[in-house]
């Protein structure tokens, strides 16, 4: 009489594989979501305040401007850095040798992908910042003795937004390919006092009140952040097992 052994089966590691990779990209896509609506929520709320007039941000937002646009007017040379820093930091004039930058990195490196989410991010930042204004129509600062006019809404700060978006772009974009903590940390203090001055010039030079910078700002990084979840858990696979690693750059070659 025969006899038949049963042995045990072993899970295919493909499909295991295939497992993990799907959690990790659910994960990932659920905190690009929760990225994308706690940007959402913090600028409606500081619209609403902005909206409804809440009179301890009304007070400290006009006794801010005019304190830093009178401290402006004494130093003719900081005016001419001022406007000069607004010129530079406009979204027209700034998209260009970013986009330059990031197709610097995808020659040096053949981050195809990453490259275009980044080129893609920095776009819709700057669309959406603009909508932005329009939707909430807030006017600009009415001061006795402006330094410079300046046409438009204020609410969100445009160059604040498109600063903070795409300072934060490069640094997200070259982050595989920064092996040392060190260059780590200078890209990410390099990109916050981007974010830092901008704001600062728009104060002083009347164009916006502090509540917009920080409104444009909270957008920038934000939108960026929540992008950047999404195309994690989008990307292909590997993307997850090579990220940091130091021969990155040379196997994405999307």
């Amino acid at each position: 009489m025969s006899r038949t052994v049963l042995r045990p089966a072993h899970p295919d590691p493909r499909a295991s594989r295939a497992t993990a990779v799907a959690g990790a990209r659910a994960r990932r896509l659920v905190r690009a979501v929760v990225a994308g609506v706690g940007t959402a929520a913090a600028l409606l709320l500081l619209g609403l305040l902005v909206r409804d007039r809440w009179d301890p941000l009304v007070r400290f937002d006009e006794r801010t401007v005019v304190a830093a646009t009178s401290f402006a007017a004494r130093y003719p040379a900081l005016v001419r850095a001022l406007l000069d820093w607004q010129w530079a930091f406009e979204g027209v004039h700034l998209f260009v040798p970013v986009a330059a930058l990031c197709l610097l990195v995808w020659w040096r490196t053949r981050m195809t992908s990453r490259t275009w989410w980044a080129l893609a991010t920095i776009a819709t930042a700057w669309a959406f910042a603009n909508l932005a204004k329009e939707v909430a129509r807030r006017a600009r600062p009415v001061l006795d003795d402006p330094i410079d006019q300046v046409r438009g809404y204020s609410f969100p700060s445009g160059h604040a937004a498109n600063t903070a978006a795409m300072a934060t772009a490069l640094v997200v974009l070259v982050w595989p390919v920064l092996r040392s903590r060190g260059l780590r940390v200078a890209a990410v203090l390099g990109a916050a006092a981007l974010m830092v001055l901008t704001g600062l010039d728009r104060v002083m030079l009347g164009a916006h009140f502090p509540s917009d910078v920080l409104a444009g700002t909270v957008f920038g990084v934000g939108l960026v952040l929540a992008s950047y979840l999404g195309y994690r858990g989008w990307s292909p696979p590997h993307d997850d097992t090579t990220e940091g690693s130091t021969d990155r750059t040379s196997k994405e070659t999307r």
